[in-house]
């Protein structure tokens, strides 16, 4: 069987707003469509992805700024991080786990640590293990992002 994710919704207070967010991250819009005053929808694709994010009036029912988690994968975090905040966007200084990786929950748009011996250090992973260096940034409403650096899969993807 073969099953692709294609779309994330995402919880918004203000469409617009949101839309002039994404647009400055320097994701593609895709659709922009309204068709009654209790439906709209916004749909971007970041650069590169094959998986889009929509949002919108009438979409879904979930509270503003609950999508966390959503992970955006790039082959350097460095030069990831520094595009963003040169396009204004407020985002964290790159971390690495302390004992290991991928061992994350996420709270209002930050990643958290709940296994003992996990914790955030600063700076790149040692030796820039792919899957190590991480960094957050939030949308208006508090979506939780975090870019993740990938510079070889693991076998299978």
């Amino acid at each position: 069987m073969y099953m692709k994710l294609e779309v994330t919704v995402l919880p918004v207070s203000d469409v617009d707003r949101a839309k002039a967010f994404y647009e400055q991250v320097g994701f593609r819009l895709d659709i922009d469509m309204a068709a009654s005053e209790n439906w709209r929808a916004v749909h971007f694709t970041p650069p590169g992805s094959e998986c889009s994010i929509m949002f919108g009036t009438g979409i879904t029912s979930a509270t503003p700024g609950s999508a966390q988690g959503l992970y955006l994968a790039v082959s350097d975090i460095e030069e990831a991080r520094a595009e963003l905040v040169g396009r204004g966007i407020e985002v964290g200084e790159v971390f690495h786990d302390a004992a290991g990786l991928l061992y994350h929950g996420h709270e209002a748009g930050e990643v958290t640590h709940r296994v003992e011996g996990q914790g955030r250090l600063a700076g790149l992973h040692p030796g820039r293990a792919s899957y190590g260096s991480f960094a957050t940034f939030s949308d208006p409403d508090g979506n939780g992002w975090v870019l993740q650096e990938i510079t070889q899969r693991f076998p299978g993807r």
